[in-house]
């Protein structure tokens, strides 16, 4: 009678322990995975705060005040007006160069993708599957390895050193067209466009009324994509623009950086670099809502 109780207060001890030891490990993950998490961010964030800082200093405070942190006094205001007014003022050019390049080319490439992924998704033809082979392979090509066929291209009809030998070519996105397949094949129903059809809409009505719309999350993914990689673009504007009133601002800001040893601003460079970074957060932050759900839709089948 006396050993039940034991026994029974002996198991309940051990399972309250037990419990205790798993709320211990289950605390000790989130922690250590808390401090991962924070580690990676700091890691990212660094250079931009770095970037910040540094944008608000003079060229003594640059070299002769602690790099993470402001100088005695904010000069950021004076390093914009450098940098807008250096050179005559080419920066401003350079800026909505890279606009034109990065904006024309982001919208045309994700209308060119959509229509290529909706008809690759929802029109069966004759070698549909290799011609998705393709782009699939296309988009495993780094596109530098590209610049060169382009730009002996673009010799051959005369568009060197124009705007249309940048835009061309950023007119074209096979992740795009992969995207907009994927996702097209899960988020139009057939039976959608196939009472489209049976009312008597034609087929760029469908596309354009029907499909475009429920595509739209993808299509804001593709956009996003696509202008980020053009504002990032060096390589291809390198070899076709001769003339710097041409350039995008990546190729301008290596022109000024690869002058430093002949003219010390320093100041100029790095806030001319901070300005070009601020586009880019603004589509980030304007459409990010739209990019988790284009991301994630995609993988999901109706």
């Amino acid at each position: 009678m006396s050993t039940q109780p034991t026994a029974r207060h002996r198991r309940s001890d051990t399972g309250r322990a037990g419990g205790a030891a798993r709320r211990r490990g289950t605390s000790a993950a989130r922690l250590s995975t808390t401090v991962l998490l924070f580690a990676i961010a700091g890691y990212f964030l660094l250079p931009i705060w770095w970037l910040i800082v540094s944008a608000t200093k003079s060229n003594g405070d640059l070299f002769g005040s602690n790099g993470f942190w402001f100088g005695s006094h904010l000069h950021l205001a004076d390093n914009l007006t450098k940098v807008f007014r250096h050179s005559d003022g080419v920066f401003g050019r350079w800026l909505l160069n890279s606009l034109l390049y990065c904006g024309a080319g982001a919208l045309v490439a994700t209308l060119f993708a959509a229509m290529a992924g909706y008809a690759l998704a929802k029109y069966p033809f004759k070698g549909r599957e290799g011609v998705f082979a393709v782009i699939l392979g296309a988009v495993l090509i780094p596109p530098p390895l590209l610049a060169l066929p382009l730009y002996l291209l673009a010799s051959s009809t005369g568009l060197v050193n124009t705007y249309w030998s940048v835009l061309i070519p950023s007119a074209v996105t096979p992740f795009g067209v992969y995207l907009a397949r994927v996702y097209a094949e899960a988020s139009v129903p057939d039976e959608l466009t196939d009472a489209a059809r049976v009312d008597g809409a034609g087929e760029l009505r469908i596309f354009f009324t029907i499909a475009l719309r429920l595509m739209s999350p993808a299509l804001v993914t593709i956009c996003l994509f696509q202008f980020v990689g053009i504002w990032n673009n060096f390589f291809l504007p390198l070899m076709m623009l001769a003339d710097d009133s041409r350039w995008p601002l990546t190729l301008g800001l290596y022109f000024w950086n690869s002058q430093l040893r002949d003219q010390p601003w320093y100041d100029i460079v790095v806030t001319g670099s901070l300005v070009s970074v601020v586009p880019l957060c603004i589509a980030f932050l304007a459409l990010q809502r739209f990019w988790r759900s284009g991301l994630s839709a995609g993988s999901l089948k109706s």
